[in-house]
């Protein structure tokens, strides 16, 4: 998928969009679940990837359609990693239909319907490091429906394996293609929806 997305970037198809898409397909699943959405206490966990950057969109679109979700960035805006992630953080700044708590540690009182997972991405490894792997503990703690963005914090989505901890979703939704890991471990991801996020087929060739 990491070569996919370089090719399509490649094309033109850029980071921005797929990034733009992946979070409004993840909105549009909640609205399609919860006819009363907008009465749903909903936080969404976001990391300082790529993956944070898609759950800083599925809040926007949520604050569109009439929710007021609470985002919980789990490190300094700062350090926040690519421009396409930043510049959905710089928006949501904007916006006083999302509330914003930015946190190194993760004692938070969680009180949500639903929780948004979108802390950790495709290249995890190794041991997870604090405020993230205390966020993990504690959302799988939550009685909140979990819904995770492209794939549950903690599992290698090539492999299944969990090498430390991993959030417990309900459902994934994750973009373009089925992980090959990830039907393996229906247990963490929960129902598995695949879709498409405007990534031109001819990306899937190797070499352009």
């Amino acid at each position: 998928m990491m070569q996919i997305e370089e090719n399509g970037h490649q094309m033109g198809f850029f980071r921005k969009l797929m990034m733009e898409n992946a979070g409004a397909a993840t909105a549009r699943y909640l609205l399609e679940k919860y006819e009363n959405l907008q009465e749903k206490k909903v936080t969404v966990f976001a990391g300082l990837g790529n993956n944070g950057g898609d759950a800083f969109v599925v809040a926007r679109h949520l604050a569109g359609f009439g929710c007021k979700p609470t985002v919980v960035l789990l490190g300094n805006p700062d350090k926040i990693k690519t421009e396409e992630a930043a510049s959905n953080w710089n928006l949501l700044e904007k916006m006083a239909s999302v509330d914003l708590i930015i946190t190194s540690d993760s004692n938070l009182d969680l009180d949500a319907d639903i929780i948004v997972d979108g802390i950790l991405g495709t290249g995890i490894s190794g041991k997870i490091r604090e405020p993230y792997s205390a966020a993990i503990d504690l959302i799988n703690k939550s009685k909140s429906f979990k819904l995770a963005v492209d794939v549950p914090s903690g599992l290698d989505p090539d492999s299944g394996a969990v090498t430390d901890k991993c959030v417990k979703a309900d459902a994934t939704i994750t973009y373009h293609k089925m992980k090959i890991g990830m039907p393996k471990r229906m247990d963490m991801c929960g129902k598995i929806f695949v879709e498409k996020i405007g990534i031109p087929p001819e990306a899937e060739v190797g070499v352009l």
